[in-house]
């Protein structure tokens, strides 16, 4: 082997070493790309996700806070009708115990010498007027 064919072999080992080596930073320039650009749409896909997920929450509190207020309404809707009712029971409780035990009625009028009297008193049925004047004394 002379020396020339042997320089020749060290220079294109040397060569392929250099192409070998450029190829493998090349090659590792890429990976890192990529690597970043996978965590770039972890990154985005993470944010889509998070978006989402807040979009959905705010409609199921929308949806809970509407069927809350429909809630408060039946209830006070129907709270207003018992209420209602209540008072129908009463008017009519307060009328029959007004008649069955008795109501009492009257009118006066006060003038500088007398009083006159007017009672009406209703027992159920039956009524009892009482009409008086009354002298008030008077001294001399």
């Amino acid at each position: 082997m002379s020396v020339r064919s042997a320089a020749i072999k060290i220079q294109a080992w040397w060569r392929g070493t250099l192409v070998r080596r450029t190829l493998l930073h090349a090659a590792l320039r890429a990976w890192i790309i990529q690597c970043w650009w996978r965590q770039v749409l972890v990154r985005l896909l993470y944010q889509r996700r998070r978006a989402s997920l807040e979009l959905f929450t705010g409609q199921i509190w929308a949806v809970v806070r509407l069927q809350s207020w429909i809630r408060m309404w039946l209830v006070r809707l129907r709270y207003c009708r018992l209420l209602n009712a209540v008072r129908i029971i009463q008017l009519y409780w307060r009328w029959h115990s007004c008649h069955s035990r008795g109501f009492l009625h009257g009118t006066y009028e006060l003038t500088s010498s007398q009083l006159r009297l007017e009672l009406n008193i209703f027992l159920g049925s039956q009524i009892c007027q009482i009409k008086n004047c009354i002298p008030f004394p008077i001294k001399n």
